[in-house]
């Protein structure tokens, strides 16, 4: 606009100094003038078109990658394998769980959300694996067990990774002659078998199956609370619903069958043999030394016991996913203030050293390396007072899974100790 400016003011000269020589050649120089400006304006609008229309083109293609992700999601790929093991093909379809949160909206929105969903979680899908969860637990029990054991997994198999599997060998190494049963649809595929193999081949009783949770919840106070989840009735909250689920399956494996059900971050110590109707401490009164909340991630308790029956009830009339803890520790603890010392509940309440002898805000300290002598005997006096004092030691995986087991710190002791195929223990 600059040479514009200087080309027209040279040209409004010449017309003003010329004019009165030539009136041909003012006409024609304002003839060109105007030729110029107009010329001037098509350039302009040409090239504002050009870089709208490259703006766009712009647009399109930063965008062009979230489509392709988008469709990656929607459409999964699908391997076929198979399995020599079980002579039979497998399709291998492991997403992310799906029972994830549905946090930021209105309880009417997730309602309406978690519905439109329903089909897509498996965990409330009936099938012939389900209908043979019954027999399979029967001649699975059938052996015999030192002591029958529990565990829950409601995410892929793939996650199922080295740090639940030293848990599992910690089980094992207590109780050579023990029962592993690992309530889990994903685990109970050919992906599942082949981590669960190298126990298997050791000779020990693990096995992974599908749960039916309504012949599971049939006949108890959570009933109509998972007919109701099912059909899309009530709200999930905000809380990721495998994490509820899994502590109502955990109560009702219990309740139908008996026996001993851990986390998959519990590490076992010593023998739970002797252990009956038992639930633990997590926190003691500082003074009074009174427990002051209940944990759920270790239970033992014979079938059909009065007390889990309370907690399967106090699950479904007072259930709500918002709240972390609500629905596991905490509704433990509320149900156990109710009835303790009343006839008819005979169980024990051990204190934190039993199963939570490190609170989860410290167990970062049982990874480290000790750095120096002072570091070294700490290490040494806690591995002392952990094999002396508690059953197992539970690793609070929320706060635990990033840290890595460091040579010489207490962890990296104590799996060395605790574990029987001992792999990649400082990878875990």
């Amino acid at each position: 606009m600059t040479v514009k400016r200087a080309v027209s003011h040279e040209i409004f000269g010449y017309r003003i100094v010329s004019a009165a020589k030539s009136p041909v050649i003012s006409i024609t120089l304002f003839a060109l003038l105007i030729v110029f400006m107009f010329a001037d304006s098509i350039i302009s609008n040409v090239s504002l078109q050009s870089a709208a229309f490259t703006e766009k083109e712009d647009s399109e293609v930063l965008q062009t990658p979230k489509v392709v992700r988008k469709i990656k999601s929607d459409v999964p790929s699908v391997p076929l394998k198979f399995s020599a093991e079980r002579n039979t093909i497998n399709v291998d379809n492991e997403k992310p769980n799906s029972l994830v949160s549905f946090s930021g909206v209105r309880e009417e929105q997730r309602i309406g959300r978690f519905g439109r969903k329903l089909p897509e979680y498996e965990i409330f899908r009936s099938d012939d694996l389900t209908k043979k969860f019954h027999g399979r637990v029967l001649e699975f029990s059938n052996q015999t067990c030192e002591v029958q054991f529990f565990m829950t997994w409601i995410s892929t198999a793939g996650s199922f990774g080295r740090r639940e599997i030293l848990a599992v060998e910690s089980v094992f190494k207590a109780h050579p002659h023990g029962c592993l049963m690992i309530l889990s649809r994903t685990m109970d595929s050919v992906h599942g078998y082949r981590i669960l193999k190298p126990l298997l081949d050791r000779g020990f009783k693990v096995l992974a199956v599908t749960p039916d949770f309504p012949f599971l919840l049939k006949n108890t106070p959570a009933e109509a609370w998972f007919d109701d989840m099912k059909s899309g009735k009530k709200d999930p909250g905000e809380i990721p619903l495998a994490q509820n689920l899994s502590n109502l399956m955990r109560l009702a494996v219990l309740y139908k069958y008996g026996g001993v059900y851990l986390d998959t971050d519990f590490i076992v110590l010593k023998s739970f043999k002797g252990l009956k109707n038992t639930i633990g401490a997590q926190s003691n009164d500082a003074v009074c030394k009174k427990w002051t909340r209940l944990n759920n991630a270790v239970l033992v308790f014979e079938m059909n016991h009065p007390l889990l029956f309370k907690f399967i009830q106090e699950f479904a009339l007072t259930f709500d996913g918002n709240k972390w803890g609500h629905n596991g520790p905490y509704m433990v603890s509320r149900v156990v203030q109710r009835v303790e010392g009343r006839p008819g509940f005979n169980f024990t309440i051990l204190s934190p050293m039993a199963f939570y002898p490190v609170d989860w805000i410290k167990i970062g300290s049982l990874f480290k390396m000790p750095k120096d002598r002072t570091d070294s005997r700490w290490v040494e006096a806690k591995l002392h007072q952990l094999n002396g004092q508690t059953y197992g030691v539970h690793l609070w995986n929320k706060q635990s899974s990033k840290l890595m087991i460091k040579e010489g710190s207490v962890m990296g002791r104590l799996i060395s100790e605790h574990c029987v195929l001992c792999r990649n223990i400082y990878s875990s």
